[in-house]
């Protein structure tokens, strides 16, 4: 019999780690004997030695996340051109191609484990009241280790940008960029003007799904809020459908497979992995970017650019790597003894994300159909069956992404419905904290033991679904800061989540609404029933009232992995500016940062795709300064 007194209970373990463990390991020896595209052994990274280093490059880009591929692929295609990457990280591992399977690299060797400082006002559920803020650590960044979704983000949040002081920024002149990566596979939307089958990155519907992704549609049907185009990247971003995502042959196609792979053996073209970036060399008197001093394996070493030196580190690690080169705020550089070279007080400023709330689990009786499961039970799925369904068939549970079997766009109360700019972002998932026990939902989300056993054991491998919503743009900005000089010590993360009044109540309307989508005929016929148990941490919250749903947003926050703003872009004038929109950082020479962190205003959608359509602007940049300046024009 279960018990429910804060511990993760024998039972379970047994249950899921057991089989699941076995299953995994006969998932991978499979792969290696019967999947070669996945092995990829013909295109898989090889690093450089650091012996076989040149003295120097014409180009660093540090980082080799999503911006990073992207740069480094773009810029060495210039032949006369030397690029070197430097990523902290190794290549992918085999089972990262695996969509379902991308929870299980949180926390994990592959992610940088940043957890937010704590707070009395959000993720009061987890341990120490901190959120976890995973972050990819290997080639091809969070590509790697994200849910895939493909979305650019609405036309007025580029249109926003250029209307603030960035010039070129608009979503007519950034189309073009997201239409250079595309090579979309989509059927029925191929011909579409707003898609294009011309670029690195293949776009597909994920090849597999429970009955819940039917159910979910026909109840976002029975309230008239479906998609009229089934494309959120189309005409219109507003309504309910079924995502499309980053993958290749239904597996992953991350940054790393897409702008890399193909192209790592280029002469002129060196990626040095393991490597840890530790502060850029920046001449104080000329403010000139000249080298880049970095950890490889214990052992410090100095590399020389001499053209530009492109930071691609992303929302954390850029600014964090800025003030420990000198350029930042100059209190917090002094407090540490790091000499200023230039004060820019914005660098690690802005800092914006997308907060969700996971609580909002339901319970489902399937009577009508003798309660067959509807959604993914995990001990259920892996199984050898299961398993030889995907080697040998190629479909089958591991090609699903659960956490968004359908994904919808909508307005709050606070949102005009006729500006097609929604203020909310729902993911419906056929997969509850409890389907796998506990071992990647709550893991990844860092409930505490006694929350889970408290109020997820309870439903335990039962027929669950999940609709979490999360803020498309939130008020309220957090900040990072130093806590040392130590490069290995990560900055302080401040996430700031509901700082603002107006986003707690954004995030309240949006569960309702969420909740609204159970009172469906659909969902009445399944019986759908909120998890009353997560009501034990809001005892004093009337149920369903406003102020429950509040408890349940500070208790089950998440991050939906989209931190962005960190070096913002933006004109002169801005005093938190920190790279103009050229992407060139105020105050120095020959040093740009191109990621995630340069966003002025978080994008309405997931991030990853905005930020690859970054990179590739940025690279068309740098290449038509340098390649006018080697012209003499």
């Amino acid at each position: 019999m279960l018990t429910f007194d804060g511990a993760v209970t024998l039972w379970r373990f047994l249950l899921t780690v057991g089989p699941s463990a076995t299953v995994i390991l006969l998932l991978l020896n499979g792969i290696k004997e019967f999947r070669p595209d996945i092995v990829d052994l013909e295109n898989r990274v090889e690093s450089v030695h650091v012996d076989d280093l040149r003295d120097s490059y014409d180009f660093i880009v540090v980082g080799g996340g999503s911006a990073g591929c992207v740069l480094a692929s773009r810029l060495s295609e210039v032949q006369q051109w030397s690029v070197l990457l430097l990523e902290a990280g190794g290549d992918e591992p085999l089972l990262a191609d695996l969509p379902v399977l991308f929870p299980a690299f949180q926390r994990s060797p592959w992610d940088w484990k940043y957890r937010t400082e704590p707070s009395e006002h959000f993720c009061l559920a987890m341990q120490n009241q901190r959120c976890l803020w995973p972050r990819g650590k290997m080639l091809g960044g969070c590509s790697s280790i994200n849910a895939m979704l493909y979305i650019r983000g609405n036309r007025r949040d580029y249109d926003h940008w250029a209307e603030i002081g960035n010039l070129g920024w608009n979503y007519d002149n950034v189309l073009h960029y997201f239409l250079k990566m595309e090579d979309f596979r989509v059927k029925g939307l191929e011909l579409n003007p707003y898609h294009s089958q011309k670029g690195l990155l293949t776009v597909e519907e994920f090849r597999y799904s429970s009955p819940l992704q039917k159910i979910f549609l026909k109840a976002a049907g029975e309230l008239e809020v479906l998609n009229p185009n089934q494309d959120f990247n189309g005409k219109s971003q507003t309504g309910f459908a079924v995502p499309h995502g980053t993958l290749r042959e239904g597996l992953r196609c991350s940054v790393n497979k897409a702008y890399i792979r193909p192209v790592w053996r280029r002469k002129n073209l060196h990626i040095l992995l393991k490597a840890s970036v530790e502060k850029l060399i920046i001449d104080p008197k000329t403010k000139e970017a000249k080298g880049v001093q970095f950890n490889w394996l214990g052992f410090r070493h100095l590399i020389w650019a001499t053209r530009e030196i492109i930071l691609t580190a992303g929302s954390i690690s850029s600014p964090h790597l800025l003030m420990l080169s000198g350029v930042g705020p100059q209190d917090q550089l002094l407090r540490y003894n790091i000499e200023v070279i230039q004060h820019l007080p914005g660098v690690g400023r802005n800092l914006q994300d997308h907060i969700s709330t996971t609580g909002a689990m339901y319970t489902i009786e399937n009577f009508q159909n003798n309660n067959q499961k509807l959604s993914f039970i995990i001990p259920e799925q892996l199984s050898k069956e299961m398993v030889e369904r995907f080697l040998f068939q190629r479909e089958g549970f591991f090609y699903s992404l659960p956490v968004a079997e359908v994904m919808g766009f909508w307005n709050t109360k606070y949102q005009d419905p006729k500006l097609d700019w929604p203020d909310v972002q729902y993911f419906l998932g056929s997969f509850g904290y409890g389907a796998d026990g506990g071992l990647l939902g709550s893991r990844g989300s860092g409930l505490t033991f006694d929350n889970f056993a408290n109020t997820m054991e309870p439903v335990i491998y039962q027929d669950t679904f999940l609709i979490a919503p999360l803020l498309l743009r939130p008020k309220s900005r957090g900040k990072l800061e130093l806590q040392s000089d130590n490069p290995q010590v990560a900055p302080k993360i401040y996430a700031n989540y509901y700082d603002h009044p107006l986003d707690i109540a954004v995030m309240v309307d949006a569960l309702k609404f969420a909740h609204n989508l159970t009172h469906t005929t659909i969902m009445r016929q399944l019986n759908a029933t909120l998890n009353i148990y997560v009501w034990r941490n809001c005892p004093n919250a009337e149920y369903l009232t406003d102020t429950f749903w509040e408890c349940l947003a500070r208790y089950y926050s998440q991050t939906i992995y989209h931190p962005v703003g960190t070096c913002k872009m933006g004109p002169h004038s801005d005093i938190e500016a920190v790279v103009d929109p050229r992407l060139r950082v105020y105050g120095t020479r020959r040093l740009r940062v191109i990621d995630a962190s340069v966003m002025p205003a978080i994008v309405t959608g997931n991030t990853n795709v905005p930020t690859i359509m970054i990179a590739e602007k940025g690279a068309d940049m740098i290449k038509e300064e340098w390649l006018h300046y080697q012209a003499g024009v």
